[in-house]
């Protein structure tokens, strides 16, 4: 059974690594980034909803009478 020539394996990760790297560079270059982001003005708006008006109490199992 033939050996597994390995003697080109260095040289081929290497080329591999650094041409992926080289394309992510030119990708993230080419990408438009925003100057000068702004600030959104946020706008608190009031909700009124029916259970704020009431008073409400929950009762846990524990604190009922026994029955």
């Amino acid at each position: 059974m033939p050996q597994l020539d390995t003697s080109t394996w260095f040289i081929t990760v290497l080329s591999t690594t650094i041409t992926l790297f080289i394309l992510m560079q030119l990708k993230i270059s080419l990408h438009n980034f925003p100057h000068t982001p702004s600030v959104k003005s946020i706008k608190l708006t009031k909700t009124d909803n029916p259970w704020e008006s009431k008073w409400t109490k929950i009762y846990s199992p524990l604190s009922l009478p026994l029955q």
